[in-house]
């Protein structure tokens, strides 16, 4: 049995999906704070099976203890905390106090009823502005944003955790950019108002229910100017997860893993991509840089591969596919 926490959210609807596919029974814990019940009923549809949901917050102790005493829990997936890299410059405390003390609250948990095994949804952002590309985990930790130094907290925390408690076995998942959706199109990114990322941006700006496109900066130091990123399709991360929790049943350790393609995209190659795709323009206007982003971040991902055996599949093609059927079919909209 595994705990999902912030199970209902973009990424934690696919590794729900997954996990069920690959023989896992799984409860789903999440404060519907940045997602809805709808994708869980989607999910539902694809994997033909009932997902036990309980409402609730990570920082509610009470909460947890009961959903402990009342599940045996083998693992826990722990996905839930406040994720945008903007709104964290802005709100630094809210980002701590979810993402900090709602993971001290889980472990401390976790540790009294003897649930030992944790996967933990960290972020490249705790890099920093990197020192050479592509990034390994070896890579200086300089992080740039409370977002990224709440991820870095949690990290410390449970590296501590490992050195100083014996029975742990901890993987850090270190994501960079999450894109794309089911191939169903019954789950994927649908932010609430305007987007904080790229790629459900360029859409909706295909779609035509966005006028036009930002981009922040053309004066970086990459191939056209605008930022390169390293963009992995949710499915692969997904599978990134249950291949995580498979290394760790039975074992004492603790690792840590990028997940990514170890490809790099600028900004105006993505935009052609999606364009390509899509058959659809996507308008956009060079604005200035935003404080705290980097010229470049992609991944070195050959630790995950050589440790548990994964490796992305979806190619940057797939991911623009599966992202424009999911907002078309989301947004009930025809194309022509």
């Amino acid at each position: 049995m595994i705990l999902v926490t912030g199970g209902a959210g973009y990424i934690g609807t696919h590794c729900c999906v997954e996990l069920i596919e690959s023989g896992y029974d799984i409860v789903v814990l999440d404060n519907l704070k940045n997602s809805t019940l709808e994708g869980l009923r989607q999910v539902e549809r694809i994997v033909n099976k009932r997902v036990r949901f309980v409402e609730g917050d990570v920082r509610d102790l009470g909460l947890l203890e009961k959903l402990f005493g009342e599940f045996k829990f083998n693992a826990v997936l722990h996905l839930a905390g406040l994720k945008s890299v903007n709104e964290s410059l802005s709100h630094p405390v809210e980002y701590y106090e979810n993402n900090v003390t709602g993971s001290l609250s889980l472990l401390k948990v976790m540790e009294k009823f003897g649930c030992k095994c944790i996967v933990f949804s960290s972020s490249a952002t705790v890099y920093g502005h990197p020192e050479c590309v592509p990034i390994s985990e070896n890579s200086t930790l300089s992080t740039i944003n409370p977002y990224g130094s709440s991820k870095l907290m949690v990290e410390n925390i449970l590296r501590d955790l490992s050195s100083s408690t014996l029975g742990w076995s901890i993987g850090i998942l270190r994501y960079f950019n999450p894109v794309g959706a089911h191939e169903s199109g019954l789950i994927g990114e649908l932010p609430l108002g305007v987007p904080n990322n790229l790629m459900p941006y360029i859409a909706q700006v295909a779609l035509g229910k966005l006028e036009k496109l930002t981009v922040f900066g053309n004066d970086y130091n990459t191939k056209d100017g605008t930022g390169v990123r390293d963009y992995i399709h949710v499915v692969d991360l997904a599978k990134g997860h249950v291949e995580a929790l498979r290394e760790l049943f039975g074992k004492e350790d603790l690792f840590i893993a990028n997940l990514g393609t170890g490809v790099g995209y600028s900004v105006l190659e993505l935009i052609k991509n999606f364009e390509k795709i899509s058959g659809r323009k996507v308008p956009y206007e060079v604005g200035n840089r935003r404080r705290g982003d980097v010229a470049a971040c992609y991944a070195d991902p050959s630790y995950a591969k050589s440790r548990f055996g994964w490796s992305a599949e979806f190619d940057i093609d797939r991911m623009c596919h599966d992202t424009w059927r999911w907002m078309v079919k989301s947004n009930k909209t025809s194309v022509d």
